[in-house]
């Protein structure tokens, strides 16, 4: 122990001597609300997987055409040679987009040729040019007919793997004794670490999951497809609109675009109450186009006396729907997710937990039940789940959506 001449100052005080006079809690820096999808879940019916590969079989109704693949020369030919006569029947009427003539289809030559009867109505049949799509109008029959062939519609086999997800807490029965000056209880802290943890892991997985099926440490090993991926294969998509509702933006977005980017979107309704409304999880940066695309289209007033000023819009309209925004915080944790908007129909989407697989908390260690013997104590939380998309079509996304513009 030494002592000092002069006067005693701040400087002189020990180690810890000093009273902290930091807040006696621990402010958590991070998002509020950081997994809103795997929240939302709660509130929604979920769905029991029975084994790992989790699926369903969906049916699209068939809508049939076809495209001349040649020009036909004048009124009277009635063998069309076509693109494709799958999914055409005698028997079926179709009209030209052309001419506005309707036919009825006699017979099926073949994949690509078709025999047809001209003139079925009021338009005089003429020549017709090369690449006309001709569309079905409905079916026609003669008295006494024999029966038609039957028309099945295949199912797709739309499947996913149900994926394990971890996470731990666990600290020494001395560290749960010691006293801290700011939070709450260790023990209670690294809970809640934990809890947060297990939520963000399954909220990244249900947006950014891709499906793969292998083994890890020879175990077997899945990993499940997320929302991004299951909207961006094309398989999941219906003949009539193949393209998967995928788009990513260019230096600037205006209306037209962005509807343009939405309105596939549209074509497809899963449920009749709602089919005209999509949640849309957006970044930072894609809230700000999108609310600058708004300022940009209309009119912004100030008067005199004015207090406050700006606009902020939670819900935007296109022609054929609406869209209410909520600001996803996960896409705020680095650039590139900022600028992202997803589109989805919560009426397609679905939970769907292993048996009895849903959030389990495994203690061990001293107390909370588990092994007496480890002077130590933590616990575990496992939930085994997987994601479904009922209806993949019904949703969609934009990436780099970097500023708006008027358009």
């Amino acid at each position: 122990m030494a002592g000092f001449s002069g006067m005693f100052n701040t400087g002189n005080f020990a180690q810890n001597l000093a009273k902290l006079s930091f807040a006696q809690m621990i402010t958590r820096l991070m998002p509020n609300g950081q997994a809103p999808l795997f929240a939302i879940s709660s509130m929604m019916k979920t769905e029991t997987a029975v084994q790992p590969e989790h699926g369903f079989f969906t049916k699209t109704m068939l809508f049939p055409q076809f495209v001349l693949a040649s020009a036909v020369a004048d009124g009277t030919t009635n063998v069309f040679t076509v693109v494709d006569s799958s999914n055409i029947l005698p028997g079926m009427t179709l009209r030209s987009q052309d001419t506005g003539e309707n036919i009825i289809v006699d017979n099926i030559i073949s994949p690509t040729s078709i025999q047809v009867v001209r003139g079925v109505g009021t338009v005089t049949p003429v020549a017709i040019n090369n690449s006309t799509p001709f569309y079905q109008v409905g079916s026609a029959f003669e008295e006494g007919s024999v029966r038609p062939i039957a028309l099945n519609i295949t199912p797709v086999r739309i499947t996913n793997y149900t994926q394990i997800f971890r996470n731990s807490w666990a600290l020494t029965d001395t560290a749960r004794a010691t006293l801290v000056i700011a939070g709450e209880t260790t023990i209670a802290e690294s809970k809640q670490d934990c809890a947060a943890f297990h939520a963000l892991d399954i909220e990244k997985s249900l947006l950014f999951g891709q499906k793969f099926l292998g083994t890890r440490k020879g175990q077997p090993f899945r990993t499940m497809d997320g929302i991004l991926n299951i909207i961006a294969n094309p398989a999941y998509y219906p003949a009539q609109f193949p393209t998967p509702n995928v788009t990513t933006a260019g230096s600037t977005t205006n209306y037209t675009q962005l509807e343009a980017a939405l309105d596939a979107c549209f074509n497809q309704t899963t449920d009749p109450k709602v089919s005209n409304e999509r949640v849309l999880f957006v970044g930072g940066t894609a809230r700000k186009v999108l609310n600058n695309i708004g300022r940009l289209n209309g009119t912004y007033y100030m008067v005199d006396g004015q207090l406050n000023f700006g606009l902020q819009f939670q819900t935007f309209k296109i022609s054929r729907g609406t869209f209410r925004m909520i600001e996803h915080p996960l896409l705020n944790t680095n650039p590139d997710w900022a600028k992202m908007a997803i589109a989805l129909d919560l009426s397609t989407f679905a939970l769907a937990y292993l048996g009895d697989r849903k959030t389990r908390f495994d203690p061990f260690g001293v107390g909370e039940g588990g092994d007496a013997g480890l002077d130590a104590q933590g616990g575990t939380l496992t939930t085994e789940l997987t994601c479904t998309i009922k209806n993949p079509p019904a949703n969609a996304v934009i990436y780099n959506l970097t500023a708006g513009a008027a358009g």
